[in-house]
């Protein structure tokens, strides 16, 4: 996992490095997501990267029902992560990322309980891990799931990462 979680880290660096325009001029989550994602795409060759990605194969993405988050709509509240690393076809899942500005006041409670759907090993449709990034203007601040709970040593060891390369905070 720590395989992966360092290109997340890269494609932050890089992200940040090439988008500092995004935040001068505050622009929207769903922007930072997309040009996040497209530097994701460069660190996982064999793997398609998306947003919003709605589909397990043919099927849409659902949880069960009586589920703390919403699935049955498209206006931002649902089950769909906001980027995903996987394998269309197969479908075989690796990341689910949930992406906050550090400006938005919501509460994250939504965005950390699609993370622990999402990694739940008994949904069908679990990814091997979830990471919560909240974006600052220049720097970064995590959780880390696995297993569908928030796995606190790995939480730590990636927010030291973000830390060492000059994205946690200072």
């Amino acid at each position: 996992m720590q395989t992966e979680l360092d290109k997340v880290v890269t494609a932050l660096r890089e992200f940040y490095a090439h988008e500092t325009f995004l935040f001068e001029h505050d622009l929207g989550e769903r922007t930072l997501t997309h040009r996040l994602a497209v530097h994701l795409e460069k660190q996982f060759p064999g793997w398609e990267v998306d947003c919003d990605y709605d589909r397990l194969g043919a099927r849409t993405l659902r949880l069960p029902h009586g589920t703390i988050v919403s699935t049955d709509d498209h206006l931002g509240k649902s089950i769909y992560p906001d980027i995903v690393v996987h394998q269309r076809e197969i479908p075989n899942n690796l990341l689910a990322i949930e992406v906050r500005k550090a400006s938005n006041h919501q509460p994250p409670e939504h965005d950390r309980h699609k993370l622990c759907a999402l990694t739940d090993p008994h949904l069908w449709f679990a990814y091997w891990i979830g990471v919560h990034l909240v974006l600052g203007k220049r720097s970064a601040v995590s959780d880390v799931y696995v297993g569908g709970v928030l796995d606190q040593p790995l939480s730590r060891w990636f927010a030291q990462r973000l830390k060492d390369t000059g994205l946690g905070p200072q």
